[in-house]
């Protein structure tokens, strides 16, 4: 039979070393780059939302009038895309959705 005090001396050994390698992973898991990471995704969103805050005005828009329904732009302008490079409004969100099944026949139509 082993004397209770010499197991003893091993079970803390062992201990120890449980305890020395869990905080070392710990405090490596807690710091370093991954604050970073945080701030720099919080960054990007910001810049995200805050690009797209930009309102487009009548005088941003290349066309005069709705392609869809005819109405002109200057009587309330709720939507618009880019085709092309280029910035066109509409009167509604099912207006653009309408325009951009098909693009090209509304601007073919156009001139």
């Amino acid at each position: 039979m082993v004397h209770p005090s010499a197991t003893h001396g091993f079970k803390m050994k062992y201990m120890k070393k449980y305890l020395t390698i869990t905080a070392t992973i710990f405090i490596f898991s807690c710091t370093g780059p991954q604050k970073e990471d945080k701030k720099t995704a919080l960054e990007h969103m910001t810049t995200k939302k805050d690009s797209s805050l930009v309102k487009y005005t009548v005088n941003m828009v290349v066309n005069k009038k709705d392609f869809s329904c005819g109405m002109p732009v200057s009587a309330g302008l709720e939507d618009t895309c880019q085709y092309k490079g280029k910035a066109y409004g509409f009167c509604s969100k099912e207006c653009k959705e309408e325009f951009l099944k098909s693009p090209e026949r509304y601007l073919a139509d156009k001139h």
